[in-house]
């Protein structure tokens, strides 16, 4: 058990504590005493104030001791320490926990916990039959069978069996040979997500002039999520390439704005593209009379 009340040689030994902190920090950055504490049996720490602008709070913690019926007290450790109100580092995060959406550059890699909440087994079984399946039943006849044929040889340079109708083969094959699939977690976060972003609540989907839902710039996705969202198609648009939600809208919707078609002009009053021919001898109905020859005369009042 430690002793409430510190010893008092210990206790007295101010000076050499002080000596011991100004020997460890630079010249100038111990300040007044602030503190005795008892952290034993004749075992005292003195903490002085730190005038270091860096570490503004903190304290010289000067620990001194003493044999047991001895006078005379020793050093054991100096060591700055936080105070109450110490200007401190923030609390370190797992970089698992730092990590936001963006993150991520050119060559980054991403570890998988393999507990991920948000993942769970794609597939599982490998290549072992369901117990009540027929080759399961005919691969147990088989292993009870006391005149199984026993092939001579090292297993490595026997023929492996066809890949073909294994359940890997058939995974392969319907494209579900993926080691983990997204959880019922998984997705829910996803969705709640791409809602956040683009969904009916923002204030794009809020001024739209309708929904993504009659939007013919959607493009539909499959699975489970395909019945909430889609992929925005329009390249003039907020939320090209990014999945939305079937209530997201902006104003690039497709049938919010027909464009009108072009006016067409009106047939001109006066047509300027046509030539009108006129004669340069005057007909036998005019004022100024023809000559014999039938060149005219020159023209003169009538």
């Amino acid at each position: 058990m430690r002793s409430r009340t510190p010893d008092r040689l210990c206790a007295e030994a101010v000076e050499l504590a002080r000596a011991a902190a100004e020997d460890a920090a630079l010249p100038g950055m111990v300040g007044d005493h602030v503190e005795v504490a008892a952290d034993g049996d004749r075992v005292v720490t003195h903490y002085f104030a730190c005038l270091d602008p860096g570490y503004r709070g903190w304290r010289w913690a000067v620990t001194v001791t003493r044999a047991s019926r001895a006078k005379n007290v020793t050093l054991d450790e100096t060591v700055l320490l936080p105070g109450a109100d110490a200007l401190l580092a923030p609390e370190w995060v797992p970089w698992s926990e730092r990590l936001r959406p963006g993150d991520m550059g050119p060559g980054d890699l991403l570890p998988t916990e393999a507990d991920d909440l948000r993942l769970e087994p794609g597939w599982t079984g490998e290549d072992a039959p369901p117990p009540n399946s027929a080759l399961a039943e005919e691969m147990d006849r088989l292993g009870e069978a006391e005149d199984a044929d026993v092939t001579v040889g090292s297993p490595a340079a026997q023929a492996a069996p066809p890949a073909r109708g294994s359940i890997a083969a058939v995974a392969e094959e319907l494209g579900m040979r993926r080691a983990r699939v997204l959880s019922r977690y998984g997705l829910y976060t996803s969705a709640d997500r791409w809602d956040e972003s683009h969904g009916a609540k923002t204030p794009m989907a809020q001024a739209a002039p309708a929904s993504c839902v009659s939007c013919g710039f959607l493009v539909r996705i499959g699975g489970s999520l395909g019945q909430a969202f889609g992929v925005c198609a329009n390249e003039f648009g907020p939320a090209d390439g990014h999945v939305v939600s079937l209530s997201y809208g902006c104003g690039g919707h497709s049938e919010a704005a027909v464009m009108p078609k072009p006016p067409r002009p009106s047939e001109p009053v006066i047509d300027e593209t046509r030539v009108d021919p006129l004669p340069l001898r005057p007909s036998s109905a005019g004022s100024v009379p023809v000559e014999a020859d039938g060149v005219g005369a020159e023209l003169g009042h009538s």
